[in-house]
């Protein structure tokens, strides 16, 4: 408004200060754009960051065994959702936790990390898989009450909430050096044991309810799944994996998927990985509808020779 040239009322002095407010604006413009931008990408940095100390990603061997895992949010930008999974090499055998929690996206991350950092160090702690079940039951009942107090001031013991419908879904696994299986199945999809040309269910037996709504029952004997033998794989999904659905309604056909990923050679948990993942996203047009976490293993143990008045073991490589 102090510029000379404002106060001129001929047709080129109003150009010459109509440029001149233009070239002004769009600098600012300009500048506030890369401001925002440098920002914007400083924030996705500390983001993916953050999530990848959360769901960090599993070694490519643990303990003898081979592991691929991949997970997909349904939440346009985040790169973990409402699913979990998890490996660990301890004294007990090579323990696996793989989770869905109610939800998706950035909403479920808060219970995603409860129980995650429960399972770290109870997988170490508890002797029995029955333990490590109930210290994650402990932990998502705190993480809720806490979550219901800091939503809820006034919110009691009796208060109506929608934290009292809030669940999980839990697949524990234990696989000992031998080879030998046992899993906890709290409301989550049993995993496919995968053979050269030949997938088929782990167990078929009726797991238990989800973790939040109900107590778990006072005994939680292990289920005994067999032996995971050299050259055998489990495939681990959550049920996003058999959700998702294409443009016409139609399910994701997850058992043929991965019995075209065994037919022709060996286990090869990257191999098997990336092919199931190419079929959901071309079955989904590239955006699933609800998260998706997929977990390979592959036992690559060679076994001892046999030995006059020994009985053979299996042996990392």
């Amino acid at each position: 408004m102090a510029c000379p040239l404002a106060q001129e009322n001929g047709l080129g002095a109003r150009v010459v200060t109509s440029a001149v407010f233009f070239a002004v604006g769009a600098g600012l413009i300009l500048h506030v754009r890369r401001v925002l931008l440098r920002e914007l990408r400083q924030i996705r940095k500390v983001a993916g960051a953050a999530q990848s100390v959360l769901l960090r990603p599993l070694p490519p061997r643990i303990d003898g065994l081979d592991i691929a895992a991949a997970q997909l949010s349904a939440d346009h930008g985040a790169s973990i959702g409402g699913d979990l999974y998890e490996a660990i090499a301890t004294e007990h055998g090579v323990r696996v936790v793989m989770g869905d929690v109610r939800g998706h996206g950035l909403g479920a991350i808060g219970t995603v990390a409860a129980v995650l950092g429960s399972f770290r160090e109870a997988a170490h702690d508890e002797g029995e898989l029955g333990g490590v079940l109930r210290r994650l039951e402990r932990a998502l009942a705190r993480h809720l009450c806490e979550r219901d107090r800091a939503g809820h001031p006034s919110s009691g013991p009796g208060s109506d909430s929608d934290t009292a419908e809030e669940f999980v879904t839990v697949l524990l696994l234990e696989i000992r050096g031998d080879g030998e299986v046992h899993a906890l199945n709290c409301g989550h999809p049993w995993p496919y044991l995968l053979t050269r040309g030949r997938v088929r269910p782990l167990v078929r037996a009726e797991p238990l309810p989800p973790l939040g709504p109900f107590p778990l029952p006072a005994r939680l004997p292990a289920e005994s799944c067999g032996r995971l033998r050299p050259g055998e794989g489990l495939f681990l999904h959550t049920d996003g994996a058999e959700d998702a659905r294409d443009t016409r309604g139609r399910f994701f056909p997850l058992l043929p998927a991965l019995t075209a990923a065994v037919r022709d050679g060996p286990v090869v948990p990257q191999a098997v990985l990336r092919s199931v993942l190419t079929g959901l996203l071309s079955h989904t047009g590239g955006r699933p509808a609800d998260d998706v976490a997929l977990l390979v293993l592959h036992n690559d143990r060679r076994p001892l020779a046999l030995k006059p008045g020994r009985v053979s073991q299996h042996v990392p490589r």
